[in-house]
C-alpha cells in the first residue's frame, strides 16, 4: 500500500480525479491541498494534511471510502465527506494525518 503525502497533491490543483462511483465513474476536481498543523511525533509516517475536491453535480454522496484514481498518482482508496455545497455542486474533504 503506498503513503500518500501532500507532495503527491499539491501539483496538482485543478486536476480531474477520477471516482469509481455505484453507477460508474465520475469526475472529482481537486480545488486545494494544504497541510495541517500538527507537532512531529516520533515514528510519524506522514505530516498530516487535508485535500478538498469539488464534484458538480446535484447529488449529494455520502462520507465513505470511495475507490480514486489519477494518471499521476495511480489507484487509491479515500474516504471523503462532504463539508460544503455551492451553486455548482458538492466539496469533499479528506484528511490524512
Amino acid at each position: 500500500m503506498q503513503i500518500l503525502t501532500l507532495e503527491h497533491f499539491a501539483g496538482r490543483i485543478n486536476e480531474t480525479f477520477t471516482v469509481d462511483l455505484d453507477h460508474g465513474k465520475s469526475p472529482f476536481v481537486l480545488i486545494e491541498a494544504r497541510p495541517l498543523p500538527a507537532p512531529a511525533v516520533r515514528g510519524m509516517v506522514r505530516a498530516p494534511f487535508s485535500l478538498l475536491f469539488h464534484h458538480s453535480s446535484a447529488v449529494l454522496f455520502p462520507q465513505r471510502v470511495y475507490q480514486m484514481e489519477s494518471p499521476g498518482i495511480g489507484d487509491f482508496g479515500i474516504f471523503l465527506v462532504p463539508v460544503a455545497r455551492n451553486q455548482d455542486g458538492f466539496v469533499y474533504q479528506a484528511v490524512f494525518n
